[in-house]
């Protein structure tokens, strides 16, 4: 069964995809990278270009380490959380890979946190992984 990570453009990002890379040689399996953006009417031009840089980064990134894999860059307005577990439920993840980041107190009660939803509501386990000096 395949490894979900969750790819955002950050820090964050490059060390989940990383060690999900390295997972999935460990393991001999497979990787979806879930690619996760807002979208409909606040989708512009720039934003496309974005993602799409975002996703040559991904294959050339896992193309170098050999991986199989899978990109899917979602941007259908549902947040990242609700992507990565409705995907994982639907390959049958072995688990999935996320970053984390630092957050004050005040800002995980005013934003909420995709990785506490991830946390609690995957149909699998989860590696949260944080950001390493690149």
């Amino acid at each position: 069964m395949p490894v979900v990570v969750g790819y955002v453009a950050t820090a964050e990002g490059r060390a989940a995809l990383r060690h999900a890379a390295r997972e999935c040689r460990l393991r001999n399996t497979s990787l979806v990278v879930i690619n996760s953006n807002r979208g409909g009417r606040d989708l512009d031009g720039e934003d496309a270009v974005r993602y799409e840089r975002d996703v040559q980064y991904i294959r050339e990134q896992l193309d170098a380490d050999g991986v199989t894999f899978e990109v899917r860059q979602l941007v259908r307005g549902m947040d990242p959380a609700e992507d990565l577990i409705a995907v994982a439920e639907e390959v049958h993840a072995d688990f999935i890979v996320i970053g984390l980041r630092r957050r004050t107190p005040v800002g995980k009660l005013i934003l909420g946190s995709n990785a506490q939803r991830i946390l609690l509501e995957a149909p699998c386990p989860v590696l949260a992984v944080k950001a390493e000096t690149e």
